[in-house]
């Protein structure tokens, strides 16, 4: 976990990167999370639409030029699957990622009542990073449910000693 996650200094919209490990997913892990969230991010945008739109185009007029071949048909019907094959698996990696993140930010909403600066940004983190992440904020939860019992319990004690002590 980065240095600024630990202290719970971070600032609002600082992206935490933590140092590359064999134990943090390693830099495969990061290079396709880097590369699956830049191109969600471009597959979305209103350019990348017009640009696919644009070889359609192109590819349908050049039908005559190549007599509506079955060769002409297949090159289309070959890049659009090989793109839909592709971005199926990009997409779906930063749509978890991203889901990932969100549960365990609300996590720590529901456990504190207020989100932590340091969790802002971790949806920038491997798989295996927002796995650890989510496993320790989950023991402390848990670890502060314990506590409150025996909280509870020790007023319960204190209150029967006092009223014993009054009579």
């Amino acid at each position: 976990m980065p240095p600024a996650a630990k202290e719970g200094n971070a600032m609002v919209g600082e992206k935490t990167k933590p140092k590359k490990t064999a134990q943090n997913g390693g830099s495969f892990s990061r290079v396709f999370g880097d590369v699956a969230n830049k191109t969600s991010q471009t597959a979305g945008r209103a350019l990348t639409f017009v640009l696919a739109a644009g070889v359609v185009f192109v590819w349908a007029i050049t039908g005559p030029l190549f007599g509506f071949s079955d060769t002409w048909q297949l090159v289309i019907n070959t890049g659009t699957t090989i793109v839909t094959f592709l971005m199926v698996f990009l997409i779906q990696n930063s749509q978890n990622r991203d889901s990932a993140a969100i549960q365990v930010k609300l996590d720590e909403l529901i456990r504190v009542g207020a989100a932590h600066n340091s969790l802002v940004g971790i949806e920038h983190l491997t798989d295996d990073e927002l796995e650890d992440l989510r496993t320790k904020c989950e023991a402390r939860a848990e670890a502060e449910k314990v506590g409150e019992e025996t909280v509870k319990e020790t007023g319960k004690k204190a209150r029967k000693a006092a009223v014993q002590a009054a009579s």
